[in-house]
């Protein structure tokens, strides 16, 4: 049901709600389950990130499925998380099996402090859970002046190239640049066609999925979401080669460099016969211009680049050409004046 509050608006079922009081709402449903105050503030950065970027799949719609792994016990809401230096650019993170939020931004912030002394700052972290949209985390290092990557790897739900069997998580690749003068360089993508949690979106919306990006049981493509069983590499039918291989690079940083447990090995969240965290693995690398060619030579680089490529005249009848990141600010400055979007779902859930 929704409330008479103002910030809120109902258009044809989606709710907007202003940030602030979202924000506020989903703070207090993380605190309710049982997370401590560094986990719910950093748990919350980064789906409002998400939601106010447009990323909706791993914004603030997934405090609900936080909440039930909380409750269960698989997310600890209480983490000691640790950081073990290992060489003068390399760091591993242990995130006491937490929210992966909470890793994920002490990750990076401790591979920008190393980058500050070493040039470059790699830290892997394990015993993590989901950590939402990695773009929170590459745009963390380039607010710090710095070039950012993050990627995880998760559970299988994405089937291998010409395969009925879901193998690869969706694994994301997310790498942000400073921009002088305007917002970074911000690129975050699935490695699979989309993420499962459009999928279960396009289900609360009542919506038919794009075509050749899910499959059912069979492996073969469906477009009803309550149909989809496992999602498809990004590529598609022809080219999800390249999709699959990309999913193995997240693996491989995240998963098999750190230790962590593979994505074929691990059991979804309030799956198992048991409450068992998920034991997730995370990398993040943050890379200081001032140690290469210098930051005035980088922000001059960027600057000529960016220029170069959205005065690249479109083609007839199509939309001028954008850079990573350019629709995401665009819509974050809209939600901010308009409110953000919720499905019926998580508006419910959220009380609404």
């Amino acid at each position: 049901m929704t409330t008479q509050h103002e910030e809120a608006q109902v258009t044809q079922g989606i709710v907007r709600i202003a940030p602030e009081p979202l924000a506020a709402r989903v703070g207090q449903k993380l605190r309710d389950a049982g997370a401590d105050q560094p986990s719910v503030e950093a748990t919350v950065r980064a789906l409002m990130h998400a939601s106010l970027h447009g990323v909706d799949s791993h914004g603030v719609r997934l405090v609900g499925y936080y909440d039930g792994a909380l409750r269960s016990g698989e997310i600890n809401g209480h983490p000691q998380v640790t950081l073990r230096r290992t060489a003068a650019a390399t760091a591993m993170l242990d995130g006491d099996d937490g929210l992966g939020h909470h890793t994920s931004y002490r990750a990076m912030e401790a591979a920008i402090e190393i980058a500050r002394e070493a040039g470059v700052g790699a830290v892997g972290a394990t015993r993590s859970s989901h950590f939402g949209a990695a773009g929170a985390y590459a745009l963390a290092a380039a607010e710090a002046g710095m070039i950012g990557l993050a990627t995880t790897n998760a559970e299988s739900l994405v089937a291998l190239f010409g395969s009925a069997q879901a193998f690869h998580g969706t694994n994301p690749l997310a790498v942000a640049a400073p921009v002088a003068g305007e917002k970074p360089w911000l690129l975050d993508m699935a490695t699979s066609a989309i993420p499962f949690n459009r999928v279960l979106l396009y289900r609360s919306l009542g919506q038919t999925l794009p075509e050749a990006i899910a499959a059912n049981e069979a492996g073969l493509p469906v477009r009803d979401p309550n149909e989809a069983a496992m999602l498809m590499p990004m590529g598609g039918a022809d080219y999800g080669f390249k999709g699959a291989a990309l999913a193995g690079l997240a693996t491989v940083l995240s998963a098999i460099l750190t230790g962590a447990s593979l994505d074929h090995e691990m059991v979804s969240l309030g799956k198992g016969n048991e409450p068992k965290p998920p034991g997730l693995g995370h990398f993040f690398l943050a890379i200081d211009p001032a140690r290469f060619a210098g930051a005035a030579v980088m922000a001059d680089g960027m600057r000529r680049y960016l220029d170069a490529l959205r005065a690249v005249p479109p083609r007839s009848g199509g939309a001028p050409p954008m850079a990573p990141g350019d629709r995401e600010w665009r819509v974050a400055e809209e939600r901010r004046r308009d409110g953000i979007p919720l499905d019926p779902d998580t508006a419910h859930f959220l009380g609404f």
